[in-house]
């Protein structure tokens, strides 16, 4: 009767606990991946492999998509993702102001 008891509750820890890791990893390699979505095209204009920029509606999208995940981090007080997309957007400033001094 005591391992079922045992057995019980640690089955709910592990499922309640693997749901809100799974749920937070993936909100946050959500915003890796957004922010990964234009380095290729700059990548390329950058080294002369091709002079066609994204559409500026791509651009736009996904840096608003980004700025609601932030504003969401914020209110959650999540460091993690504040941090995570807080340096994607300078490293995303810094190849784009690279490419128009350039």
């Amino acid at each position: 009767m005591k391992w079922q008891i045992w057995f019980f509750g640690l089955r709910d820890y592990i499922r309640d606990s693997f749901r809100k890791v799974s749920a937070e990893t993936l909100g946050w390699l959500a915003a890796i991946v957004l922010h990964a979505a234009t380095v290729p095209t700059v990548l390329a204009i950058m080294t002369g492999l091709s002079d066609r920029t994204p559409n500026l509606d791509i651009v736009l999208f996904l840096w608003a998509g980004l700025v609601l995940l932030f504003l969401r981090a914020v209110v959650l007080k999540d460091i993690l993702n504040i941090i995570t997309i807080g340096v994607g957007f300078m490293v995303q400033a810094v190849l784009m102001a690279l490419i128009l001094f350039k």
